[in-house]
């Protein structure tokens, strides 16, 4: 990461390209108390540390994998309460995994029923079409 830090801290625009996270979404998650309330400038503007910005990417790479705020928050409390243990982290991560895995299955069975009914149709200017019909099944 860049240096864009001063003697007051990062403004919320600074941490917004700097991990590259919507400063909207830097306020939902201040909003869900997933990232503690920074400290206010006397003119009341956001001033961030170094720790609100390492949390950030935490949570902004945690979104990338898939977790869910709830898995994001757990996560988050055990680090805070310095209780985080590797197994509580890899328990959560196996229960991820298993959710992940079960989604790319269903993915695979949505892209061989919509590639079977794309391979139906003769795409020209008849008026029966096969993906209408197939969609309007029982």
């Amino acid at each position: 990461m860049d240096k864009i830090t001063n003697q007051r801290g990062y403004p919320i625009g600074a941490m917004s390209r700097q991990i590259g996270v919507n400063i909207e979404t830097i306020r939902y998650y201040e909003r869900i108390a997933l990232m503690p309330k920074p400290d206010r400038t006397p003119g009341g503007n956001r001033q961030y540390s170094h720790d609100h910005l390492q949390r950030l990417a935490f949570i902004k790479r945690s979104r990338e994998l898939g977790f869910s705020i709830d898995e994001i928050r757990a996560m988050l409390t055990m680090v805070d309460q310095d209780g985080v243990s590797c197994g509580d982290v890899h328990a959560m991560t196996i229960k991820h995994l298993a959710a992940v895995r079960q989604k790319i299955t269903h993915l695979r069975k949505l892209e061989r029923a919509l590639s079977d009914m794309a391979a139906e149709c003769a795409r020209g200017d008849i008026p029966d079409c096969p993906i209408i019909e197939t969609l309007f099944d029982a």
